[in-house]
């Protein structure tokens, strides 16, 4: 009779892919994706009559906001990004994003500012560290 000798095996303890992601994302920086912005379901937030300016600032601002962090992004409290999530009852689109579908619409709205109160806002919403653009509101009218 031989007797079996129990090895303990040892092995790694892998992290969950979801711990993987939430790292990256936290050490990210934010990326903008024009898929799901909408220009014309509601004339509130179109850009017609902004002047030759806008396109240059909107492009600057996503520029700069895209070397941010996305954990930054997210909790920033700085005066000169004023990023927030919004609450749709304190707007003047108590129902969101309309446009979207229903999966997209549960997704967290957030906005930042172009520049100081001069070129308005982004309104969309994030999915990992991409900020998905919905509106440009260049006349502050989703809380006017």
């Amino acid at each position: 009779m031989t007797k079996k000798k129990n090895k303990k095996v040892k092995t790694r303890s892998t992290p969950k892919s979801s711990d993987i992601v939430e790292k990256k994302r936290e050490n990210e920086e934010v990326i903008f994706s024009f898929k799901y912005l909408d220009l014309f379901s509601n004339p509130k937030f179109g850009v017609a009559g902004c002047g030759e300016s806008y396109l240059e600032k909107i492009l600057l601002r996503l520029k700069d906001v895209s070397s941010i962090r996305y954990d930054d992004f997210v909790s920033s409290r700085s005066s000169s990004l004023r990023a927030h999530e919004i609450t749709w009852s304190d707007t003047t689109e108590p129902n969101g994003f309309t446009c979207l579908n229903a999966y997209l619409r549960e997704q967290t709205a957030f906005q930042f500012e172009i520049s100081a109160n001069e070129y308005g806002r982004v309104h969309g919403f994030l999915l990992d560290q991409i900020f998905y653009i919905v509106w440009l509101d260049p006349h502050h009218r989703l809380y006017s």
